[in-house]
């Protein structure tokens, strides 16, 4: 028997209380985002007359989809196809940069941090809701399903940290209401050496020793603070500001924008966060009237049959939540009414499985090829070769996300000089010399399971790699309608 038990009813009231949370905060801080000074905003300026478009839910909504049509328990190379399928017009940092080692050939993680100067930013950070819908009562199995979208285009970067502090806050926040609570289980499922926690620690303790919410938020410029406004550990701290010094709903929504910097993202986080807290009936209607129910798509998100209304989203949600509470959570379950035995805070503060990612390589690149069987390619650095300089190369193999033994070998081009290197029975390792090196190199990995035979391709770049990359810039766009050059959106 499960520990914890959610109704039906209450469940669906707070998914929709969630999304339409979520369009709330998002569309109060849209405006402003990006100034850094102290604002003043009490309520919407200027008056909305449906919510703003938002990519931090538009990505949620391509992730519902993945889910659809691609099962509960996704792969990274799940993510990859449904960035690539709809969300390549989107040009901004960690996501150009995403698009960009996607399209070459590159595969999650490594696609998430080379060449990437933005993995310590808000992109993944603002996606965190749908793992928690899914997976509500159950933080550390939302936390380990945020990982693996974090690191598609955050690999190695606080994005990944935060990303995965939020879905298990929130999923908690379906069981649990107290937020200093609701942050120790949060903070427990990330480093405590990240940024991103430090930062939260520093908003909390301010708030405890009563500092002013203006000068916390200086504090924790001071410290963590950056130029960038999308920067995630300062951004982290604002909205945690917001919901511990905010007085009711309306003024800790304002009081996370008004810390200025990502305040489309901040606004939408905590947004999201009351919703599921209180339910629908804490949002007051002065502040879901103006924004409606309607879902508005920004112009990136391509070719997606997405909900139309919140309500629409709040059904298909739940049709997920069902199969993951049924199928993988081991301590939370759907019921006619909720239940929540007394230890439940012990069983939301279980972390080792997320623990367990925090020593993932990142140098990496991970391949289906059958059902439950993932072949990855560790670059031991960046995914280059570069002539007369020896490249250390290994292959692993696992079955349903646990490492297996395996016979593997990697076919490399004819003229590389490879040298087999003592390895494991879980890993077989290569080092590998060139004198002459193509820019696009295909790796094929084969490798025995159970009698049958499985092949895996990998790409790795060759010298020129990198020399149209220029530190702190963004991919190209298009002048006109704002898209990676690539995949302009202008008419033909």
């Amino acid at each position: 028997m499960k520990q914890i038990t959610i109704s039906e009813a209450e469940y669906r009231d707070r998914v929709y209380a969630c999304w339409l949370g979520k369009n709330i905060g998002g569309t109060l801080g849209a405006p402003t985002e990006g100034k850094k000074e102290v604002l003043h905003l009490t309520y919407y300026d200027p008056m909305p007359s449906e919510s703003a478009a938002n990519d931090d839910l538009d990505l949620q909504l391509v992730w519902l989809k993945m889910l659809q049509e691609r099962g509960i328990n996704p792969r990274l190379q799940d993510f990859a196809d449904y960035w690539m399928k709809h969300l390549f017009p989107y040009p901004w940092d960690e996501y150009g940069f995403c698009q960009r080692n996607l399209q070459r050939g590159l595969r999650p993680p490594i696609s998430g941090c080379f060449e990437n100067d933005f993995i310590d930013q808000m992109g993944s950070p603002i996606r965190s809701e749908i793992w928690a819908c899914v997976a509500p009562g159950d933080p550390q199995l939302a936390a380990v399903m945020a990982w693996k979208d974090a690191v598609l285009d955050h690999a190695g970067g606080e994005g990944v940290c935060g990303e995965m502090f939020w879905a298990a806050v929130e999923s908690a926040a379906f069981v649990i209401s107290d937020p200093i609570t609701l942050i120790r289980i949060g903070l427990g499922m990330i480093p405590i050496w990240s940024h991103i926690s430090r930062a939260i620690h520093s908003a909390v303790w301010c708030h405890e020793n009563n500092i002013p919410w203006e000068e916390a938020r200086n504090r924790i410029l001071a410290r963590f603070g950056h130029n960038h406004p999308c920067h995630a550990p300062q951004n982290h701290g604002f909205t945690i500001i917001g919901w511990l010094y905010g007085k009711d709903y309306g003024d800790r929504l304002c009081k996370a924008v008004n810390c200025g910097y990502d305040t489309d993202c901040t606004g939408a986080t905590l947004g999201s966060l009351l919703g599921i807290l209180g339910g629908t009936k804490s949002i007051p209607k002065e502040w879901s009237n103006p924004v409606g129910e309607g879902i508005v798509l920004h112009k990136f998100t391509q070719n997606l049959d997405a909900p139309k209304t919140v309500g629409e989203l709040t059904d298909q949600t739940i049709e997920i939540g069902k199969q993951v509470l049924s199928r993988r959570s081991k301590v939370s379950g759907l019921g006619e009414s909720t239940t929540v035995h007394a230890n439940v805070i012990h069983t939301c503060t279980r972390n080792e499985d997320a623990r367990a990612l925090w020593t993932r390589d990142m140098e990496a690149a991970t391949v289906p090829v059958s059902e439950g069987i993932e072949v990855t390619l560790h670059y031991h650095g960046e995914p280059v070769i570069r002539p007369r300089l020896p490249k250390v190369l290994s292959v692993t193999v696992e079955r349903n996300e646990e490492r297996i033994p395996t016979h593997a070998r990697i076919e490399f081009p004819a003229d590389w000089h490879v040298k087999p290197l003592e390895s494991s029975e879980v890993e077989m390792a290569y080092e590998v010399f060139a004198d002459q090196v193509e820019d696009s190199n295909t790796l094929k990995a084969r490798v025995e399971i159970g009698g049958k035979n499985h092949e895996a391709d990998f790409l790795i770049l060759g010298p020129n790699a990198g020399k149209d990359w220029q530190p702190a810039r963004g991919v190209p766009t298009c002048p006109k309608c704002g898209a990676r050059i690539e995949a302009c959106l202008c008419p033909k």
